[in-house]
């Protein structure tokens, strides 16, 4: 998932850089995702001081690995940060 700061608007340099990701990374993209709008945690009780702002699946050899395509994420340029996840089959 992706976090932004509240408020702020990515510039046109900021979002070109995107597709650009997506392009390098694309054999390893599961879903594209999406941006998310509105947002609300549930049963967490802290303050936070970012938003969410979208989601993409990929697939990697490893967890190791898919911290390294994540690194490459422009979210990391524009102020914000990133969680990377494994999916665990049910």
């Amino acid at each position: 998932t992706f976090r932004g700061q509240p408020g702020r608007t990515p510039t046109a340099a900021e979002e070109a850089r995107w597709p650009a990701w997506f392009g390098q990374i694309g054999a390893s993209i599961a879903d594209t995702g999406n941006r998310v709008g509105q947002a609300r945690s549930v049963g967490y009780r802290g303050e936070r001081d970012d938003v969410l702002g979208g989601y993409i699946v990929i697939t990697a050899a490893d967890f190791d690995a898919a911290v390294a395509i994540a690194q490459g994420c422009p979210v990391l340029h524009q102020g914000g940060s990133l969680e990377v996840g494994e999916i665990v089959p049910a």
